[in-house]
């Protein structure tokens, strides 16, 4: 737990007043709790946890459950309207912003999204339901994602557009090249 919150203040750039830093605290402390053994030594601090959340998310407004699968050096740009649901997996060096849901699509029904390696959720972003987001993947703000994005994609609109990032990228290069009076290749 504190190597991770080591980690995790290094990520909030040594900042404690950063909200998604103290859902960071009580996030890691409920993943802690699970690793003591004993169901009498773990109540004490299973009640703490059930104590600290609710006021976390008050405070806050980022509903980040201990059940979540998190990567390493996960961050919360801007605070507010976060909700991730308890069956999520994030990979590593994720930014999330403010308004973003990442959960289920239906109600009653099991499978919540994986997110990959260095994916960037823009502001009032949605990402439902069992599907899988690739590394490197950007999600523009207030896109409603509800099918895989492959890895090195960006992700806008309502649904969802997929653009491939190579495509882009080559775009602006040749765009480039002809602003500057250069031939295209």
């Amino acid at each position: 737990m504190f190597k991770n919150l080591r980690e995790d203040w290094q990520t909030y750039d040594r900042d404690w007043s950063r909200q998604g830093m103290w859902v960071m605290v009580v996030y890691r402390f409920g993943r802690w709790r699970y690793g003591i053994r004993s169901r009498f030594l773990r109540l004490p601090f299973s009640f703490l946890y059930k104590l600290l959340k609710p006021v976390s998310e008050i405070l806050t407004g980022i509903e980040l459950p201990c059940e979540v699968t998190l990567g390493r050096r996960f961050r919360i740009d801007h605070f507010g309207g976060v909700i991730v649901s308890g069956d999520v997996v994030i990979g590593d060096d994720c930014v999330i912003r403010n308004g973003v849901t990442i959960g289920l699509r239906h109600t009653g029904v099991r499978g919540a999204p994986v997110l990959g390696n260095r994916v960037d959720v823009g502001a009032g972003a949605k990402i439902l339901g069992p599907i899988h987001i690739g590394d490197d993947v950007a999600i523009g703000a207030n896109a409603v994602v509800i099918k895989d994005v492959p890895a090195n994609s960006i992700a806008v609109g309502i649904p969802a557009r997929i653009i491939p990032r190579k495509e882009r990228e080559a775009d602006h290069s040749e765009t480039l090249l002809m602003a500057e009076g250069g031939k295209n290749p």
